[in-house]
């Protein structure tokens, strides 16, 4: 910690050896030995404050210096102790930032569920109202122009979700290489031919249980966030590697767990960033880009994603020197899944059957009712769980319950649950303008849960509609 051998101090003043400087004012303070023998004999301490050894390197450094007696407790010398707080005082920053980053995380989660339910309403009648105007109507432009702009904001909000970890994971046991490579053509047409792209992936990568959609657009961030920083172009290289992190690693890192993780890394030669940037750089809306050059959304969806898949996502970066994103996904020893097949596609959206809506949203329920019953469905509507009861007892033909997820005094899943006794042939369709442990847990969908997420298109939600009521059991 001193940088120096006892051979090379000896004999020499203490003051040139160690130094003590205050952190604040970086005036340097009255060698703690020195005033031990000054004052005969008292005891000495002080903390947050900067040592400075001999080869130049400070650190911050909490101390204690006493009195060493002999048996006639005369002084015979003074010992000096102090502890590094570099590792301390670097976790709590991290603890600090992570907590920083979990109120913004509660934040912008609460602002895109109030926001996906006024986007619904907003794209469900621009898309009515276009069907109903002339195909040369002024009208109907006006109003494609709406749902583009509404279509832009809900990207932004589902960027939100993913930074607040309250999107929805269809996750699956993968192959980081395969995902890697399938992303080369795409990027190639994003970052530009002024730019090299290279990768360096390991043949014996272990396994992660992720949700591939996702990965997809970690590397695609990351790529669009490396190609910005390389104006005149450069070099981006992906890597893959099965790594171990042990416990000396998780010390110096808050949240990680040592382990076996799987390694995604992006590199760029590009400019950099300095101590402040990093500081901030996976916060929602930050960026070094300027006006209308960016949302500032980009790291931050990659830093929501990496966390509810639970991963961890460090950089390293120097101006001048270029950044290396590191992503860290649990390995795992399970073979890899077949992708699913999709759906065979719906024949007709229209139908007849009973459907009860429960969503105390105002705006949102008049929507869904009057889309559905445009497609030939009788519709019930209730404004909250204990209504939608009283409403199915007047009924027993129920074919599908679609309900909101939160609701106040019973939520979608209570209800469900609470018709399913006298119903249990009833399909259920759940809605939500974010995830919640109702119906998912951390962010991965309950095995055979129907789910459609909000903003949905009057379309959107006539054909989910169709599809569950026509799914087998």
């Amino acid at each position: 910690m001193t940088g120096c051998a006892a051979v090379q101090v000896a004999d020499r003043p203490v003051d040139e050896v160690l130094q003590i400087i205050n952190k604040d004012s970086n005036e340097r303070l009255e060698n703690p030995i020195l005033r031990v023998i000054r004052e005969a004999g008292t005891i000495a301490a002080g903390s947050d404050v900067i040592l400075t050894s001999m080869d130049g390197i400070r650190r911050p450094i909490d101390y204690r210096a006493a009195p060493i007696l002999d048996d006639s407790r005369e002084m015979t010398g003074a010992v000096l102790i102090f502890r590094d707080l570099t590792e301390r005082l670097g976790l709590q920053d991290q603890l600090r930032q992570a907590q920083k980053m979990e109120a913004i995380g509660r934040l912008a989660g609460g602002i895109a569920h109030d926001f996906n339910n006024l986007l619904t309403v907003i794209l469900g009648y621009c898309s009515i109202g276009s069907s109903r105007a002339g195909v040369g109507d002024h009208l109907r432009q006006d109003l494609a122009e709406i749902r583009e702009a509404g279509e832009r904001a809900t990207l932004l909000v589902a960027q939100l979700l993913a930074f607040s970890r309250k999107q929805v994971l269809q996750p699956r046991v993968l192959d980081l290489n395969a995902v890697t490579i399938g992303t080369h053509k795409m990027l190639r047409r994003v970052i530009g031919e002024d730019i090299l792209l290279s990768s360096n992936t390991r043949p014996d990568l272990g396994h992660v249980l992720a949700d591939a959609g996702q990965i997809e657009q970690i590397i695609l961030n990351l790529a669009v966030n490396a190609r910005d920083a390389m104006p005149n172009g450069g070099n981006i290289t992906i890597e893959t590697a099965n790594v171990e992190l042990d416990y000396a690693y998780a010390r110096t890192h808050a949240e990680v767990v040592a382990g076996r993780y799987v390694l995604l890394a992006v590199s760029d030669t590009g400019h950099g960033m300095d101590a402040e940037t990093q500081a901030h750089i996976f916060e929602p809306f930050f960026t070094t880009k300027g006006i209308g050059k960016g949302t500032g959304l980009g790291l931050s969806t990659v830093y929501g994603i990496v966390k509810q898949s639970g991963g961890h996502i460090w950089l390293y970066s120097e101006p001048g020197k270029g950044t290396t994103f590191k992503v860290y996904f649990p390995r795992i020893d399970e073979p890899v899944e077949a992708s699913k097949q999709p759906a065979p596609p719906v024949e007709s959206l229209h139908g007849t059957e009973t459907v009860l809506l429960a969503e105390d949203e105002a705006a949102v329920r008049e929507l869904t009712r009057s889309v559905l019953e445009r497609y030939g469905y009788n519709v019930m509507v209730a404004a909250s769980g204990p209504e939608a009861l009283l409403a199915a007892q007047q009924a027993n033909n129920i074919a599908l319950l679609i309900t909101d997820v939160v609701m106040p005094q019973m939520s979608g899943r209570e209800l469900a649950t609470a018709l399913a006794k006298d119903a249990p042939h009833m399909r259920i369709l759940y809605l939500s303008g974010y995830t919640e442990d109702a119906i998912v847990h951390h962010g991965v969908l309950d095995e055979g849960v129907a789910f459609l997420p909000k903003p949905f298109t009057p379309e959107g939600l006539a054909r989910k509609v169709r599809e569950v009521l026509d799914m087998v059991k």
